[in-house]
């Protein structure tokens, strides 16, 4: 079994992505990044638990969602509080919002936007179809919404679910119970302002126009399997990970299509399926040579493909924990990302490879 081995267990030098893999090990408090034989290179220590993943933005710093003691109980993927921190390991900015959870992204004017939930209203409420009654929430049903703030903190613009599309057309999934309505697990923000996003508990992926608040694009159904991880490519098409292919047995799979038509242009799933799967978390990042390299989250792999489906890179994280005594040991990782050692993020901070 491929899980019982941890570290870099495959590296094919020349078909490979030459670079340095970025991840935070969910229940712990460090983020690493790795070279292609999986030494250290670097790792910044949080305050906390992180609030599922942390990336590098151009200027080098990490930017991190940790976990707070406040806010909605009982809700998974929570953060809190947004962290920006340096190469060196100080803290240069932060924004709390213990409704904070899932994702974040910084903008290119230097605002930062990001997931939050919110309770829906009462007028809005008995509109919510679909999710297994017999598990509810004491507080009500909890909703989406995206807010964007300015580095000084200052909301600048909030956009709630609820107000925008028809809700009885996206009702959620019959085993995602009724504590929350939608579940939004990642956003992109594309380059004219719109924002992309993921709902797994509705099966639906989209594109929210920024003036008006519209989906100008939208898939909704059970063959996208609880996603994760909704994103654009250079090339213009859209990829996702699919975490539970609909059919027998076990399996996950990345499709990559065309926006205009939804054709799958490219995928990938184990053979047999059930030597990929993922039933949450996890993702995948389309790299400069046409690789992709793959988060299969919950066993903490990441491994690099290529186009036609040969495994040229592999790793399994060691980094094991519980979140408390009663619980199973884990080594679960939300996203990874490879970035280039001559590329803004690292250039200069540490030894060529």
């Amino acid at each position: 079994m491929r899980f019982s081995n941890f570290g870099v267990t495959e590296y094919d030098r020349a078909l490979s992505t030459p670079g340095a893999t970025l991840f935070t090990p969910l229940l712990q408090k460090t983020t690493y990044l790795i070279g292609m034989q999986g030494e250290v290179l670097h790792s910044w220590n949080l305050d906390s638990q992180p609030g599922n993943y942390a990336y590098l933005l151009p200027n080098g710093n990490l930017l991190a969602a940790v976990l707070t003691p406040n806010g909605p109980p009982g809700l998974n993927a929570k953060g809190g509080k947004i962290v920006e921190i340096n190469w060196e390991g100080n803290k240069i900015w932060e924004y709390g919002d213990d409704y904070q959870h899932h994702d974040f992204r910084r903008c290119p004017n230097g605002n930062t936007i990001y997931l939050a939930w919110e309770l829906i209203p009462d007028d809005y409420v008995h509109r919510v179809k679909g999710g297994d009654s017999s598990r509810t929430h004491p507080d009500g049903i909890w909703g989406d919404c995206i807010r964007e703030v300015n580095p000084e903190g200052e909301l600048v613009w909030e956009w709630r679910m609820w107000e925008h599309i028809e809700i009885e057309s996206f009702p959620n999934s019959f085993n995602s119970g009724r504590r929350e309505w939608a579940h939004a697990n990642s956003i992109m923000l594309l380059p004219n302002g719109d924002v992309m996003l993921s709902c797994r508990h509705n099966n639906l992926i989209a594109v929210i126009d920024r003036k008006t608040g519209q989906f100008k694009f939208s898939w909704c159904g059970a063959e996208l399997g609880y996603q994760h991880d909704f994103q654009v490519l250079e090339n213009g098409n859209y990829m996702v990970f699919i975490n539970q292919v609909p059919g027998p047995g076990m399996g996950s799979k990345v499709i990559e299509f065309n926006p205009a038509t939804k054709e799958i242009i490219w995928e990938y799933s184990g053979s047999p399926r059930y030597t990929f799967y993922s039933p949450m978390i996890s993702g995948a990042q389309r790299l400069k040579s046409g690789n992709t390299l793959i988060c299969e989250g919950i066993w903490g792999r990441f491994f690099e493909i290529t186009q036609d489906k040969k495994l040229v890179w592999e790793y399994i994280s060691p980094y094991f924990t519980s979140q408390n005594s009663q619980d199973p040991l884990s080594n679960c990782v939300f996203r990874a990302y490879r970035y280039d050692i001559d590329g803004p993020q690292i250039k200069g901070r540490v030894a060529p490879l």
